[in-house]
């Protein structure tokens, strides 16, 4: 077995663990970065992009759809189940191609493939070929979808967030199980593209969205293009040919579904199995994640740094980046005390349609009598009418005597942009009347922002 001694080890070569292995070098450290998969970051490869590739085709089929509204007459519109897949990987690989191209670029010595375990706090061994003695460790190894045991009698009918988006053409009809983030984006995107799709949800909340008028506007317009069942407990599934049935409960009484696929959108789960953590100083809860500070991502009682997914804190891109910087900085300086660092205004972004989002503090993490509230209801929104992207419910939230601008939830047309606007007035600390000042061109969507921000100034309670 080969023996190495470098300063920081990293496992795992997605955001995180590229940006700490980057932060780490530029410390003028030894780093090796460790990868057992296939390179290419979560997002690139089977996340935010080929997501949003699919959607991008069903943005496009919704408003040929629509176009007769508009006085415009399209004889025909037909879904090309394959082109459209085919756009989406070939787009994907391209996108992946600019991380293999950044990893290519690292030096051949700093990267090593196969998987790793820890044998202490300062060894890691990968496979039977090469055990690193390291000053600190970086944990950058994602998470991967959870699926529950009623659905795995679905066999080979069975279908994972990850693998749409290698499909080489659309099914006919899905079932989505799980409505939260990924699942509606995927399920709203499939039904736009002419896929008949059945979503089935645990609870009420959809797409975390905690504000209850929020959330019963959003339940309403996603209700009218798909097939929403809520408060629903799947039980079983079984093959029928090549069809699945999903057998479910709801209200006390069982339904059941058939289709050509069952995904599972119920969420995603730590990759910490088999990294060996029982043999470090890591204090585990029973489910094998490790107690670690939040602030500074170091896992308590050990030189190793939890960055990224794999820390179920903040599954978004930038923040994986965030957490990257920040691990590979302590870990480069480790055995100093660990700093923390300032983290962005928190931001969330779901590419439904309509959109959703959510900045700052969300409804259910405040106190109702100590805020006011500001709505704009996008019915009547000038610019939205216009475009016939006139359904939503925008709330922003500031606090009671200062009117500083705490956070907001929506859902509607726009969110994207909207999300930005809140999440830098949010970071800069602004009130709700120094919002009020910034400058608003018209007829635009964020005409609809300063309406719910005219709102929470002249409400008090």
């Amino acid at each position: 077995m080969q023996q190495r001694e470098v300063d920081v080890v990293v496992i795992g070569a997605g955001t995180a663990g590229m940006t700490a292995y980057k932060t780490a070098k530029k410390a003028n450290k030894r780093v090796l970065l460790i990868e057992a998969d296939q390179y290419g970051t979560t997002c690139a490869r089977v996340g935010c992009m080929p997501s949003k590739l699919l959607i991008a085709a069903a943005d496009t089929a919704a408003t040929v759809a629509q176009s007769h509204k508009f006085g415009i007459n399209v004889k025909s519109m037909q879904v090309d189940g394959k082109a459209v897949m085919q756009r989406v990987r070939d787009e994907r690989d391209r996108f992946v191609s600019f991380v293999l191209n950044d990893i290519d670029s690292f030096p051949a010595q700093d990267k090593l493939k196969g998987r790793a375990k820890l044998l202490d706090d300062h060894t890691v061994q990968v496979d039977d070929h090469t055990c690193i003695t390291t000053n600190s460790v970086v944990l950058a190894t994602g998470s991967s979808a959870f699926v529950p045991k009623e659905l795995l009698d679905a066999g080979d009918r069975l279908v994972q967030t990850d693998d749409v988006f290698y499909w080489q053409d659309l099914p006919k009809r899905i079932v989505v199980v799980g409505a939260g983030v990924i699942g509606l984006e995927l399920g709203i995107a499939l039904q736009r593209l002419g896929v008949e799709v059945t979503v089935l949800n645990r609870g009420q909340r959809i797409a975390g969205i905690s504000d209850p008028k929020v959330l019963s506007y959003a339940q309403r317009i996603v209700g009218q293009t798909v097939q929403l069942e809520l408060d629903t407990q799947v039980t079983g599934t079984e093959l029928s040919g090549d069809q699945v049935i999903v057998h479910y409960r709801r209200q006390g009484q069982a339904h059941q579904v058939q289709a050509d696929f069952v995904l599972s959108a119920a969420g995603r789960k730590p990759n910490i199995a088999n990294l060996g953590l029982e043999n470090t100083s890591a204090q585990l809860d029973d489910k094998g994640m490790p107690q670690f500070d939040k602030d500074t991502l170091n896992i308590t009682h050990t030189p190793v740094f939890f960055a990224g997914d794999v820390n179920a804190l903040h599954p978004l891109l930038h923040e994986a980046t965030d957490d990257g910087y920040q691990a590979g900085l302590n870990a480069a300086h480790w055995p100093q005390k660990p700093k923390t660092i300032d983290r962005r205004a928190p931001l969330a972004i779901v590419f439904s349609e309509p959109q959703i989002l959510k900045v700052g503090q969300s409804y259910a993490e405040l106190e109702s009598s100590q805020i006011r509230i500001g709505a704009v209801d996008f019915a009547n929104q000038g610019r939205s009418r216009i475009l016939l992207k006139n359904a939503g419910l925008l709330r922003v939230y500031a606090d009671k005597q200062s009117q500083r601008f705490l956070g907001a939830e929506m859902v509607g047309p726009a969110a994207e942009h909207l999300a930005h606007l809140l999440a830098w007035s949010l970071q800069m600390q602004l009130t709700i009347k120094q919002m009020l000042a910034m400058p608003f061109y018209h007829p635009v969507i964020e005409e609809g922002l300063r309406t719910a921000l005219r709102d929470a100034a002249q409400n008090h309670t």
